[in-house]
């Protein structure tokens, strides 16, 4: 219950819903138990008109004493009989049952309106916990992951919490409070009856709390199977050019199917229980309504019983609602195992805690005035060590390359620097500060990226360039857009700027995605550029446009460059080799050609490839 609780807690302020939806549940409980009440009276009537009233009804009705409830419908039904007359008195007893189930149905929908606002409050809470925590962690959690089951528990999972848990949250208050007053007017009726009838309920309970047991377990097998599906589709939806090229279709279908038939066959056995549980309990319910007809009535016929023929009916009428609110309580614990399994699959994103957070003294950043140190840097990804003891020094205005055999850490480098994640020794100055004492939105804004993998969402070129610069203007986009050698390519589109590029911009070529990329660069202005091989996925002509546009964009500018073709970073002023997370060799193009260690091998070999 410990999971349950704290998912509750998304629920907060829950006396904002909790005090308004008891209000309205007590009064739809009490005017709907009425109205089954009622029918006592109603039936009395009916048999007093037809002839047909009880031997021991007597002309003049006694007023009763005591608190029975039943005694009192009776009294003010025969009263109203003799009062004013058959006729008059069934009219008047309508008109009170119609009163009567108009309160309950309308409190009821209020309850129900409040609730789901409760339940709106609830999933909006968890969704914001669980996407802001998500975006919060560093970028080491991605490549760890599979995307399909981060989306799946943000998507689906929060889904299944909203409905269950909230929806248990409901029942526990209502249901039980139903159940009850069922139960005080079934004792107003007749005591010995009901302790009869009652010792038959336990036996229903504990039945379909066996075909629920399993439940949890299932649930989170079928969540998980679910979660590998998202993943399969969104890796098939993303390689699909890759997928056709190589033929493997097939290979492909058969994966996701398969976990579609895992998840279908998860899916049966789930329902198969759930499903179950109705019919026994409604059969449970027939025959423990057939138990109380045959002995209730045996007394009625045989006049030993407390009831007369119309309170028994009415009593019947009651008890046969009993096993409604029972049956609610008993699977709302199927509800609530599918919520806690679900939840716990949500929490899991809540509780990582390898977030890159901000000190509570952090500062921000204003300007950048002398330029990045790096100061016997390591990193590692749990006890994988990949980068040791890195120290390089960039200047401000200063053009520093990163070179290297791949998987040596460059990247990972680079990705410190904006706090993508933090170090684990050592420390990054920035003006000769740790970056881990500025604020990570702050020290971002002084940083603008390119990568290889062009990042573009399914919007316009416009958006795409002016994306988290909403205010900028035409005449700013026209101008980066030209500089990155974008705005002629641009105009020749069917819209022009306000051209949609499609998923991930998959109208556009790879060239003209990177300079709608770098648009994006250059209308930011940073100060301090990091570009990650933005030349290396492309032709040579549209490499040549984009490394022209790079050129633009480093102007005056304090930048990292990853280097993947080395004739591009020759001019650099300093250039910095790096092989298993070390730097082997630092000098400018000319030093390290000089030194013929492993840069002159890798410009050898680069020249021998070309």
């Amino acid at each position: 219950m410990k999971t349950y609780f704290r998912l509750l807690s998304f629920a907060k302020p829950i006396g904002k819903y909790a005090v308004p939806y008891m209000i309205c549940t007590i009064i739809t409980v009490v005017f709907g138990t009425l109205n089954l009440a009622l029918l006592a009276p109603l039936l009395q009537v009916l048999f007093k008109g037809t002839g047909n009233a009880d031997a021991n009804t007597v002309n003049s009705p006694v007023r009763p004493e005591g608190y029975d409830m039943g005694d009192w419908f009776m009294y003010f039904a025969d009263k109203l009989y003799y009062d004013i007359g058959p006729y008059e008195a069934l009219k008047y007893v309508c008109i009170v049952i119609v009163t009567s189930v108009f309160i309950s149905n309308l409190f009821r929908y209020l309850s129900q309106r409040v609730m789901e606002n409760l339940r709106i409050h609830t999933l909006l809470n968890l969704r914001k916990a669980v996407f802001n925590n998500v975006m919060d962690l560093h970028v080491g959690f991605f490549t760890n992951s599979r995307k399909g089951d981060v989306m799946s528990k943000i998507a689906s999972d929060v889904q299944v919490v909203q409905f269950s848990v909230t929806s248990t949250l409901q029942v526990a208050f209502k249901e039980p409070l139903q159940l009850i007053a069922y139960i005080v007017v079934l004792f107003s009726f007749s005591a010995k009856l009901t302790l009869f009838s009652l010792a038959v309920i336990p036996v229903s309970a504990f039945l379909i709390s066996l075909i629920v047991k399993k439940l949890r377990e299932q649930a989170r097998a079928a969540q998980q199977t679910y979660a590998n599906m998202i993943s399969y589709l969104d890796e098939a939806l993303s390689g699909v050019k890759i997928i056709k090229a190589f033929n493997a279709i097939p290979f492909v279908k058969n994966r996701f199917n398969g976990e579609s038939e895992r998840y279908s066959k998860i899916l049966r056995r789930m329902v198969r229980r759930q499903q179950m549980s109705s019919p026994v309990s409604e059969l449970l319910g027939v025959v423990m309504v057939a138990i109380i007809l045959l002995y209730g009535g045996n007394l009625v016929l045989a006049g030993q019983g407390e009831l007369s023929a119309s309170e028994f009916i009415a009593y019947i009428g009651i008890f046969s609602q009993v096993m409604r609110p029972a049956k609610a309580l008993t699977e709302s614990f199927s509800n609530i195992h599918n919520g806690i399994a679900a939840g716990e699959r949500v929490l899991e994103l809540i509780d990582e805690t390898n977030a890159v957070i901000d000190k509570p003294d952090a500062k921000p950043v204003h300007s950048f005035n002398r330029g990045i140190a790096f100061k016997d840097v390591d990193f590692a990804y749990g006890e994988k060590q990949i980068l040791r003891h890195i120290n390089i020094e960039i200047p401000k205005g200063k053009m520093v390359a990163l070179v290297g055999p791949s998987g040596g850490g460059k990247s990972t480098l680079v990705d410190l620097i904006p706090r993508f994640m933090d170090v684990t020794g050592g420390a990054i100055l920035v003006d000769d500060v740790d970056v881990r004492d500025l604020q990570q939105e702050s020290l971002r804004t002084l940083i603008g990226t390119v990568n290889q993998e062009t990042v573009l969402f399914n919007d316009t070129i416009f958006n795409n360039i002016a994306f988290a610069q909403p205010n900028a203007t035409q005449q700013e986009v026209e101008h980066a857009a030209r500089i990155a050698n974008a705005h002629d390519f641009i105009l020749k589109t069917e819209d022009g700027y306000e051209t949609n590029i499609g998923d991930r911009g998959a109208k556009l070529s790879g060239g003209q995605r990177q300079r709608i990329c770098i648009a994006r660069a250059v209308l930011r202005n940073p100060p301090i550029m990091l570009l990650d091989e933005a030349t290396s996925a492309l032709d040579t002509e549209s490499e040549k446009l984009v490394q022209d546009s790079l050129y633009k964009l480093m102007e005056n500018r304090t930048t990292v460059v990853i280097a993947h073709r080395l004739s591009t970073i020759q001019n650099a002023d300093n250039i910095v080799v790096i092989e298993n997370g070390r730097v082997v060799e630092q000098g400018n193009h000319h030093d390290l050609i000089a030194k013929e260690g492993l840069y002159k091998r890798l410009i050898d070999m680069q020249q021998f490839i070309d």
